[in-house]
């Protein structure tokens, strides 16, 4: 899995960068086929925001998450992208399953 960060009215510190190549291993658990993640951090004012685009096995997922503390935001990132990969992982299992079962089903 390769991870791009960038910041936007924000300096890119290495502790930031590990943070967040730390909380992304997180998904290759429940999903090995994460190929690119781009991660963009946002600073306005008392808000900041984390968003992020992951190119996974047929399909392109996005989320952000925004909160007064920065590492709060990744956190709440991760936590939706991690939603998002086991559904996405669920919806390949169930195709690969139908398609099996209508198979069977036409050969008997």
């Amino acid at each position: 899995m390769q991870i791009s960060v960038t910041g936007q009215n924000i300096d890119i510190t290495p502790a930031i960068r590990s943070y967040v190549e730390e909380k992304f291993t997180r998904l290759e658990r429940h999903f090995d086929r994460l190929t690119n993640v781009h991660v963009i951090l946002h600073v306005e004012k008392e808000r900041r925001r984390a968003e992020a685009s992951v190119h996974v096995n047929r399909a392109d997922l996005f989320a952000d998450h925004e909160h007064p503390d920065m590492y709060a935001a990744i956190d709440g990132l991760v936590d939706k992208l991690d939603r998002q990969v086991k559904k996405h992982k669920e919806r390949l299992q169930d195709r690969r399953r139908g398609n099996a079962a209508r198979k069977g089903r036409g050969a008997g």
